[in-house]
């Protein structure tokens, strides 16, 4: 089988600065353009290792003492977090566009290495479109410590939820919806006020409690409502938090 080494490290060179670009978009890497490019032509020169007579087991060791070194070019040492971080979106950046590639070489033989190599872009944008959206939905979740009006303090997690823009016109106070059954029991709940509030299909009064205040990431709010909801249930969190917080985080 012929090996085109020129066309093998113009390619390993191209992979390897979209890989790393893609590592800095993803975790906001001020990495200079330099820095990329010099890491990636390091990549490139590393792929002349295979033609080295080695076992398997001491091939992989110095791909990965490679790959390190790749990673400190391009993004420097900061702490071993930070290093950790970039090395491991960077194999599995790598893994995820080898897969989409090979997937891609299998199923259509007479692709040709230039149709491949504009597809790669397009995986990879995908692939930092989607890792943008699974953060903005876990940025959504927050622990919520409420301190009711009879001093119980209670941990909830709560959700950022978007549709949630309730408002007492009475007091002016927004509403955070909670499962009633999570208050029960530590809170007695005999003369709620009820605040009406307007649904996709209905108008309905919604049970609601006054509470001391409400602490989220450190920071205390004392403009909100506890509404009681009987609806409300999820695996994922114990409360729907109004969209207003947004606003005043």
């Amino acid at each position: 089988m012929k090996v085109y080494v020129d066309l093998l490290f113009v390619l390993n060179l191209i992979y390897d600065f979209l890989i790393l670009m893609t590592v800095s978009v993803t975790l906001k890497r001020k990495a200079s353009f330099k820095r990329i490019f010099f890491a990636s032509l390091w990549g490139a020169l590393t792929t002349f290792i295979i033609f080295i007579p080695l076992n398997k087991y001491l091939l992989l060791i110095l791909k990965i003492l490679m790959g390190l070194i790749m990673i400190v070019i391009a993004y420097s040492y900061k702490n071993i977090k930070y290093f950790l971080n970039n090395l491991l979106y960077l194999y599995m950046t790598s893994v995820i566009l080898a897969g989409f590639l090979y997937f891609l070489k299998i199923e259509f033989n007479n692709l040709s290495y230039l149709l491949i190599l504009s597809i790669a872009p397009i995986i990879l944008y995908l692939y930092v479109k989607e890792q943008k959206n699974l953060k903005k939905v876990i940025n959504y979740y927050r622990e919520v410590i409420i301190t009711l009006k009879n001093n119980q303090i209670i941990t909830l997690k709560g959700f950022i939820d978007s549709g949630n823009k309730l408002k007492d016109p009475v007091t002016g106070k927004y509403i955070i919806l909670v499962n009633k059954t999570l208050i029960e029991g530590i809170y007695n709940i005999r003369s709620p006020m009820y605040v009406p509030i307007k649904t996709v299909n209905k108008k309905s009064l919604l049970p609601c409690i006054s509470i001391k205040n409400i602490k989220i990431d450190n920071v205390i709010y004392n403009n909100y409502l506890l509404g009681l909801s009987d609806d409300l249930k999820s695996n994922d969190f114990d409360c729907l938090l109004n969209y207003h917080l947004l606003e005043d985080m």
